[in-house]
């Protein structure tokens, strides 16, 4: 347990010295940098998907960590069915290694 608290108080001491406040190289009167994404060229779902950007990251990246697995399950289920119209039965298969 001590070893532990050393390893944290060693990593909080390390993260404030490391990162700082602001940007230093701008100055004392330097803004905080606002990050946002271009809209102009884009229509229907992309300036949607950029606008909910510009508006919450939080939602953006809510709505990221939904749709990624969802993608993924509706990639494997098309490959599943395109790897059995072709030929290709995993769900029987042999292993080699016996």
């Amino acid at each position: 347990m001590r070893k532990w608290w050393a390893k944290l108080t060693g990593l909080v001491i390390m993260v404030s010295l490391l990162l700082p406040e602001m940007v230093l190289a701008a100055g004392p009167k330097a803004s905080p940098l606002v990050i946002v994404a271009d809209t102009r060229k884009f229509t229907g779902w992309e300036a949607w998907w950029t606008n909910l950007y510009n508006e919450s990251h939080f939602y953006f990246a809510l709505l990221t960590i939904i749709i990624i697995p969802v993608v993924g399950l509706i990639f494997g289920l098309i490959a599943d069915v395109v790897m059995n119209w072709i030929g290709i039965d995993l769900k029987h298969r042999d292993l080699a290694e016996h």
